[in-house]
C-alpha cells in the first residue's frame, strides 16, 4: 500500500464531532434522538467515535505522540504497552464491521475511511522505524493486546488481515512469534497464548499446537458448572467469562476443530456453555439498560457484554433470546453508558465507567485498556437486512419480567 497522509478533504468531511468541538449537551441530546429513529446507524458513528482516534493517528504516524496516556493510582511498572492495547483492542471489536464488502452507501464509505487507516496503522505499527511502532517485545501484557489484535483478524480476515502488504503480514507475524519468549500467567492467559498461535495456523505459518491443546485442556479442567470457567484454579465473579474466556475459547476452536487439529466434540461443547452463559449475561441488563457494576476492570465498560454480542453476530443466540431483544438491550446500554462523559475534549476514552472515575480502575489499567468496550459491537457485522436490525425492537428479559410478561424460567444446566 502505498503510504500518504490521511489528513484530506474527505476525511475532514467525515470527522465525528470529537474532532470539531461545539454544543456537546446539545449533540448528546440529538444523538439520542437520532439513535431512536435508526439503532444502526447509532451503533456504527458511535463506534467510529470511539476508535477513529486510535486508528487515525497510527495511520499517521503520531498515535505514541497524540494518545493521552492516564494510569490508575495504583498502575505498576510496566511500560510502553497502552498504544498496543488500544490498536488491539479497538481492532477486536471494530473488525466484523469492517469485514462487509465495500458499498456506496454513507455508511459504506464511513466503512472504507476506517478500514483504509486500519491498513495504513498497521503497517506502521509493526514497522521498527515508525514511531508508532508498537511495543510486542517487552513486558508480558502483550501476549493479551495482540490476542485481541489477532482477534480482529480472525473476524475479519479478508478486509483486514489478505489486503495487508507482504512486508506488513511477515513483520506482524514476527512480532507475535516473539511473544514466546514470555509465559503466560496460569489463568485466563493461556487462551490469549492459544488464539495466536492458532492465527498462525490458520495462515500457515510455524505455530506451536502445544500451547493451544493445553490451553483447551486447562479450561475444561477449570469449568465450575452451569456456563462458568474459573479463571484459573479459583472462580472469580466478574466479567472475564465474556471479556476473555467464551469468546476466545470458541474463536480457538473454531479455527483448529475445523481443521482436525482438535476434535469437533470439544467446539460443540464449548457451544453449549456459552450459550448457557450467555443466557445468564442478557438477564443482568436491567430493565433501565443497566448493568451490575461489579468485578475487576470495570472500566471496559460495555465489553462486559462480548459473548452476548459475539452471539448475535455468529447468530446463535439461545433459542428463547430473539437478536431484536439483543439490539434493542445493547442500544440502551449504550445509550446509558457511551455518552458524552466517557470522552475527553479530544475524543479519547476517559479512566473509569459513567465518566471520569480513575479510582475505579485497576492497577493493569492505562487509557489503552479502555477501548474493550468496542467488544459490544460485533453485531455491526451483520448486513442492515439481518433480522437482528430489520426486526422491531422487543423487551429484554428483565424487562419483560418487571412488566408482568411472560418469560421463560431460568435452570441450571449439567454440561
Amino acid at each position: 500500500m502505498k503510504r500518504r497522509k490521511f489528513i484530506n478533504t474527505s476525511i475532514l468531511a467525515s470527522l465525528s464531532p470529537y474532532l470539531i468541538h461545539g454544543n456537546i449537551k446539545k449533540q448528546n441530546i440529538n444523538t439520542r434522538l437520532e439513535s431512536k429513529k435508526n439503532d444502526r446507524v447509532y451503533w456504527y458513528k458511535l463506534l467510529k467515535k470511539i476508535t477513529h482516534p486510535v486508528f487515525y493517528n497510527l495511520a499517521n504516524d503520531s498515535l505514541v505522540q497524540n494518545m493521552p496516556v492516564e494510569k490508575s493510582p495504583l498502575y505498576d511498572d510496566r511500560k510502553n504497552v497502552t498504544y498496543l492495547e488500544a490498536v488491539g483492542r479497538a481492532s477486536s471489536g471494530l473488525a466484523p464491521w469492517l469485514s462487509i464488502p465495500d458499498d456506496d452507501s454513507r455508511e459504506g464509505n464511513e466503512r472504507k475511511i476506517m478500514k483504509e487507516l486500519f491498513l495504513e496503522g498497521m503497517s506502521n505499527g509493526v514497522n521498527k522505524n515508525r514511531k508508532d511502532y508498537l511495543n510486542f517485545r517487552t513486558e508480558k501484557q502483550p501476549i493479551v493486546d495482540a490476542a485481541y489484535l489477532v482477534l480482529g483478524l480472525i473476524r475479519a480476515k479478508k478486509s483486514l488481515w489478505d489486503p495487508l502488504s507482504n512486508k506488513t503480514k511477515e513483520n506482524l507475524i514476527t512480532e507475535l512469534k516473539a511473544l514466546r519468549s514470555r509465559k503466560p500467567h496460569h489463568n485466563n492467559w493461556l487462551i490469549f497464548r492459544a488464539i495466536t498461535e492458532s492465527f498462525l495456523f490458520l495462515v500457515e505459518e510455524e505455530y506451536d499446537q502445544e500451547s493451544i491443546e493445553y490451553a483447551v485442556k486447562k479450561f475444561n479442567d477449570w469449568y465450575v458448572g452451569d456456563g462458568w470457567y474459573g479463571d484459573g484454579e479459583k472462580f472469580t465473579f466478574d466479567y472475564y467469562n465474556s471479556y476473555v474466556m467464551h469468546p476466545m475459547m470458541i474463536e480457538t476452536l473454531n479455527i483448529v476443530c475445523k481443521k482436525n487439529l482438535l476434535p469437533m466434540e470439544s467446539l460443540e461443547l464449548a457451544k453449549k456453555r456459552m450459550s448457557r452463559y450467555v443466557s445468564s449475561l442478557e438477564r443482568m441488563i436491567s430493565p433501565e439498560g443497566t448493568f451490575p457494576v461489579i468485578g475487576r476492570s470495570i472500566t471496559y465498560r460495555t465489553g462486559a457484554f462480548h459473548a452476548l454480542a459475539m452471539s448475535a453476530l455468529n447468530q446463535n443466540l439461545p433459542s428463547h433470546i430473539s437478536p431484536s431483544q439483543v439490539r434493542n438491550a445493547l442500544t440502551e446500554v449504550k445509550r446509558n453508558l457511551l455518552n458524552n462523559e466517557i470522552f475527553d475534549k479530544s475524543g479519547w476514552l476517559k479512566l473509569g465507567f459513567s465518566g471520569h472515575q480513575p479510582d475505579m480502575a485497576d492497577y493493569y489499567t492505562s487509557t489503552g485498556s479502555l477501548y474493550m468496550t468496542t467488544l459490544s459491537f460485533l453485531p455491526l457485522g451483520l448486513p442492515e437486512t439481518n433480522e437482528f436490525w430489520s426486526d422491531k425492537p422487543k423487551d429484554w428479559t428483565s424487562k419483560k419480567a418487571w412488566n408482568d410478561q411472560s418469560v421463560i424460567n431460568d435452570y441450571h444446566v449439567q454440561f
